[in-house]
This record gives C-alpha cells, structure tokens and sequence, in this order.
C-alpha cells in the first residue's frame, strides 16, 4: 500500500481536487492524507489570535466570513443534492463550534482545536466529492490514532496498533482519506505536528504500516536546487538521500516539513515529491540512494539570531562551553550553527522566545553581542566538503558579507550566515556560481 499526502493548494479549488481525484483513482489501495485547503489554516490562526486577545466580534466576522466561502466552493463541487446537503450540515456544524469557541477563555488547548478544523473540513468535502463520483471511499479519523508522547515525538507503537484496529473496523475501500497535522498529545487532547505537518503525518503512517512508498503531492514539480520563489533559472533535483533531504529541509526547503524523513528512512521506504499540476513530472524520488557527489541543493532559513559570546576566561577555560550549551538547554532553546574561536564562540537560534532569559544567564560568564534578522543559507550534496568544486562557493565572500560559516560539522552540509537583506543576492550569486553563468 503507498501512502499519498496532498497540500492546501492540491485540494484548494474544484478544479485542483478534480485533479487529485484523477491521480488517486487507479484502483490500487492506499491512504490519502489531506491538509486544509489552501488558506484555511491562516484564517484559523486569525480566528485563535482574536479569542486570545478577546476580539470575540472580529472572530465570530471572519468565522462567517470563511463559512461563506465554503458553502460556495460545496456548491461548485457537490452537484449531488443529498450529498451537498450533507456536507454543508457538516460544515455548518464545525463553524458553530468555531463560534461557541469565541466566548471561551483562551488556552493552547482551545487553539489547537480551533486550529484543527481545517484538516477536519477538507476531508469530509473530499471524501464526498469522491462518493459522488463514484469512487470506493472512506474517512479514517486521524484523531482515532495519531498520537505524540511528551516529548512530542509520533508514538509509533500506539499509531500502528490503532491505526490497524481504525482500519479493521472501517469498510474495505481502494481509497481511505484521513487528515494530515492534526494529532492527539499525551494527555489525550487535540494537538498539531506544526505548519507544514502533513508531511509528517503521511510518513508516520507510512512507517507504521511499512508502506511500499510515501508520495508528497504539492504545486512543485519535486525539490528544486535552489528557492524558485527568489531565484530565477532553478531545476529540480531527479534524486536525493534521506541526509540530503532532511537537511534541506531544516534549513528552509518549504517543500518538505523538517521532520519528514525521520519515520520512513530506518525502514527505507522512499519518499516521492509529486507535482499535482503536472503528474506525469519525475519529480524527487527521496530514498538510502546517493548519487553524485558535490552541492547539489540551496535552501536558506529566516528568522535567525546570531549571539557572540566572548570572554578572556574562555582560553582553555574547563568547562566553559559546557556552561554555554546549559544555559541554552534550561530554557528549552536548540542552536542550529557554532564557531568557536580562543576568546569567543558565536551561535545561532532560530527561536527567541526566551532570549530575554537567556541573554542575562549568558551575561553572567561573558559578554555578549546579538544580531537579529539573520539567515542561514545551506549547501548541501553528498560529501561536499571533499569534492573538487566546492571552493567555487566561496566565491560568494567577495559580494556578500557572510557573518558565520559551519564548515566540516558535516560532510553534507556547509552553511553560511548572512544578514537577511543580502538573502536573495546571495541565494541567485550562489546559483550563478554553482549551478549557471560563472566558468572558474
């Protein structure tokens, strides 16, 4: 059985799910895992946002407002008069939720489950256009058997138990359609896998029931060698390594949510990346495989501080670094790049959300400079750091300031820090270098 996951914008309009229905209906068995439709996730983060802050009025607008649209986009889909009565009884009875949910106190619990509607949405409007086409379907609620542990890690072993009994006692389909991100913690309440979680959900259940492949279907034909959206005279890449991919995905490839591979690759079942618009595409077929050496991809990631931390002390100081990464550790912070020099190291995070903490444990042992509105840009191929070619990359350092490079961490990976205006210069400059114009 493969696996299928399919984004917002693959289900975003009548004629893209028209599309999805043709590339799924080729009477194999599989399990569909579907995202909201495009946009729907944002209006719900809105929506959460307002009850956080006791906007009930402006919630309960852009609830109506959202309810509008769906009854447009049922009424285009679902010709069926019972079937699109039946939807729209559905839909309404979720916006009634999304209502009562406005004059409740704020908690993440209510967020999450404010934020879970869509997936919940777009699987029963899918499941019901199939049925009216007369495609053999069936819905298995995610929230029967997805589940993460307290360290918000998918805990396999519940998911495959529970996914088997959901299907044993579901009625035999070629089709079964379930929804992507959404989850249950371990407290048994409605959580997420973060934005972009339906990959992850479609390669946890690949992995729990060892599916024969994992396709991700979305509105690229598979991953490209650099950013399509800032550079111009991008490829997309035939094949990459469970080490390649997951690294571009960390560090910004959108096309995949950074836990993506994580499930399937101790298994090897490959991940294929498909483009709805244009099946018929090769796409990135992800798998154990290496193929060439050298940079194969760029990918860069936003939102990044860079910290430089610096002491006299620190020249062959015991157990300072050690100091260093607890401070960092206590306030549940990862570093994603370091250098280190004799008086000083320089790190990265890409959450701050307890640098006001963290900032005065650092000030104690150091001083410390911070840099805000940093990027990181990512090389990355097999065995990089040893291929003949890979010094024509620094050829970026005679056009673009680069505040930070992590070099030999991996064989796979060199990463560059920049400040973020200099992203897309730098990101087409590399392009030139690496992949285009530049002849060294």
């Amino acid at each position: 059985m493969k696996v299928l996951k399919f984004g917002g914008t693959s289900v975003g309009s009548v004629e893209n799910m028209s599309n999805v229905k043709t590339i799924i209906n080729d009477g194999k068995k599989k399990i569909v895992v579907l995202s909201a439709m495009s946009g729907t996730t944002n209006h719900l983060v809105a929506i959460a946002q307002d009850v956080k802050n006791g906007y009930a009025n402006e919630a309960v607008d852009k609830i109506n407002r959202l309810h509008e649209t769906y009854f447009v986009t049922i009424d285009n889909l679902l010709q069926n008069e019972p079937l699109n009565n039946l939807v729209k009884t559905y839909v309404s009875g979720i916006f009634n939720f999304l209502v009562e949910c406005t004059y409740k106190s704020h908690s993440e619990s209510l967020e999450n489950q404010i934020v879970a509607q869509g997936e919940l949405l777009s699987t029963f409007m899918f499941n019901s256009f199939l049925n009216q086409e007369g495609i053999k379907s069936a819905l298995l609620p995610a929230l029967d058997f997805m589940k993460i542990d307290e360290f918000k890690e998918p805990d396999i072993d519940y998911i495959r138990k529970n996914l088997k009994t959901v299907l044993e006692h579901t009625e035999d389909s070629d089709i079964y359609i379930t929804q992507g991100f959404i989850c249950l913690d371990n407290f048994g309440e409605i959580s997420n896998l973060q934005r972009g979680g339906s990959d992850y959900t479609a390669t946890i259940i690949g992995a729990a029931l060892k599916a024969e492949e994992v396709q991700i279907w979305t509105d690229i034909d598979g991953m490209h060698n650099n950013d399509p959206r800032h550079v111009d005279n991008t490829n997309p890449i035939s094949n990459l390594s469970f080490d390649e991919a997951a690294e571009l995905a960390y560090f910004g490839a959108k096309i995949l949510h950074p836990q993506t591979v994580t499930p399937v690759r101790l298994d090897n079942i490959p991940v294929r990346l498909k483009n709805t618009m244009d099946p018929e595409a090769h796409g990135t077929l992800i798998s154990s495989k290496t193929s060439a050496d050298g940079i194969k991809a760029i990918a860069a990631k936003d939102g990044i501080t860079a910290i430089k931390i610096k002491s006299a002390r620190m020249l062959q100081a015991h157990g300072f670094l050690k100091k260093v990464f607890e401070i960092f550790e206590m306030y549940q912070t990862s570093i994603d790049m370091i250098t280190t020099s004799e008086v000083a190291v320089s790190l990265t995070i890409d959450d701050d959300r307890n640098l006001d903490k963290i900032l005065p444990e650092l000030e104690k042992i150091a001083l410390i400079e911070v840099d805000k509105n940093q990027s990181i840009v990512c090389l990355v191929g097999h065995s990089i750091v040893d291929h003949q070619d890979t010094y024509k990359l620094f050829q970026i350092l005679q056009d673009v300031k680069i505040r930070m490079i992590s070099y030999g961490g991996s064989k796979n990976n060199i990463s560059l820090l920049i400040d973020s205006k200099d992203k897309i210069n730098t990101l087409q400059k590399l392009n030139d270098y690496l992949f285009e114009l530049v002849t060294l």
